[in-house]
């Protein structure tokens, strides 16, 4: 029974095989055409304004004056947005008032004391120094009368000695003029007026600060606050940025991220606006890989033009990365090209039956070959098989579309 069965089956397929040697295999084909190819790199990326501003509360305060509206352009130095200053103003003014003390006395130590110690210093100087002064003229005319026998001794040690006590009060007073303040008092007194002089630039820095003026020509694109109310130090009030020209923020999964080289055109789509094309180059290129989400990726910058600002800040649009482009070339659909250990290879139609080629390739993309070498323009190449017959070298066919 087994016999029977087995012999069955061997007649089946060798009339199958009889058959399929007599009629031609029907088998979809393509042209070598000339066209042309580029390999691109698909991902997404964030738009990021290339120059922008941010405004935060410098203090704990309230919006007193709101001046302008998202989507506004403004210009350079223009006012936007008045928060209160009362409390700023009264700040720098104390400042102020303690800066002006702390510059008195390090102005006093720099002079020897105040103004009044200082005259009556010198007062006492000039006095000292008259009364040395007439004591070395004494002692002068007693030397003069003892060497014509008119002074005695006693008289001249007398001279001498009040001139040696007119001599040392003199280097009294002058002395402690010199050295009336130590080095640790001079030290808290410079201390005192840098204290003082940063409490009156930081009092300062919140007064201008209240003022928000635009640093330059662009476009409020975010304020997340309204006229009236009360901010927290160092909260957002406003964002403002140049959208002539955007920086896109392409994230590029890790296998990608060797293809990069600077310079590569950039086609960038919004859904938003469809049917609209940014176009650009590869700007940086990653310096690490990174987690994001559930992805390994490398952040490449690209910037475009962007002069009607449409292109929007924060917004998430899909990036095209043109890895290589070449033009004019032969190309054949992906589908004909087959790959062993030895090379690439395809089966071309020759008078109706298949005939092994081996090819060059060059770019390719997921639709597309190029064909470098191995076959003409114009040459005929087997992609399948309708009815699912594997290919092969010498099978008969027929062509359909």
């Amino acid at each position: 029974m087994v016999w029977t069965i087995g012999i069955a089956i061997a007649v089946v397929l060798l009339g199958a095989f009889a058959s399929m040697r007599k009629d031609a295999v029907a088998v979809r084909v393509a042209r070598v055409e000339r066209g042309n190819i580029r390999s691109v790199i698909s991902t997404n990326g964030k738009v990021e304004p290339l120059q922008s501003f941010e405004a935060h509360a410098p203090a704990g305060t309230t919006v007193r004056k709101l001046l302008v509206k998202e989507g506004d352009r403004v210009k350079k130095g223009q006012l936007l947005m008045q928060l209160d200053d009362a409390d700023a103003r009264a700040q720098a003014a104390r400042a102020l008032a303690q800066l002006r003390a702390a510059q008195s006395d390090v102005s006093a130590i720099e002079r020897g004391g105040s103004q009044e110690e200082v005259l009556t210093r010198e007062s006492q100087l000039v006095k000292a120094r008259t009364e040395r002064d007439t004591a070395q003229r004494n002692l002068d005319a007693l030397r003069r009368l003892q060497e014509k026998g008119a002074a005695s001794a006693g008289e001249v040690r007398d001279a001498e000695n009040a001139l040696q006590r007119a001599d040392a009060e003199m280097k009294l007073i002058d002395q402690k003029e010199k050295g009336r303040f130590s080095k640790p008092e001079i030290d808290k007194v410079n201390a005192q007026r840098s204290e003082a002089q940063a409490a009156y630039d930081a009092a300062e820095d919140t007064l201008t600060k209240s003022n928000i003026r635009a640093p330059f020509d662009g476009v409020v694109y975010s304020i997340p606050v309204r006229q009236g109310a009360y901010v927290q130090p160092g909260e957002l009030l406003l964002q403002e940025a140049d959208l002539s020209k955007a920086l896109i923020r392409a994230f590029v999964d890790e296998p990608d991220v060797g293809r990069l080289v600077p310079g590569q055109p950039i086609e960038l789509t919004w859904d938003a606006v469809p049917g609209r094309v940014w176009l650009g180059t590869v700007t940086t290129i990653p310096a690490a890989v990174k987690l994001r989400g559930t992805r390994n990726v490398g952040e490449t910058t690209i910037v475009v033009d962007n002069k009607d600002g449409r292109l929007l800040p924060n917004v998430n649009v899909g990036v095209t990365i043109i890895a290589t482009q070449h033009d004019h070339v032969l190309v054949i659909p992906r589908e004909a090209l087959h790959v062993d250990e030895v090379k690439p290879y395809v089966y071309q139609i020759v008078d109706d039956e298949l005939k092994r080629r081996p090819v060059e390739t060059g770019v390719s993309n997921l639709t597309n070959v190029e064909v470098a070498g191995g076959l003409p323009e114009g040459a005929t190449v087997a992609l399948s098989a309708v009815n699912g017959w594997p290919l092969r070298d010498g099978l008969k066919t027929k062509a359909v579309q």
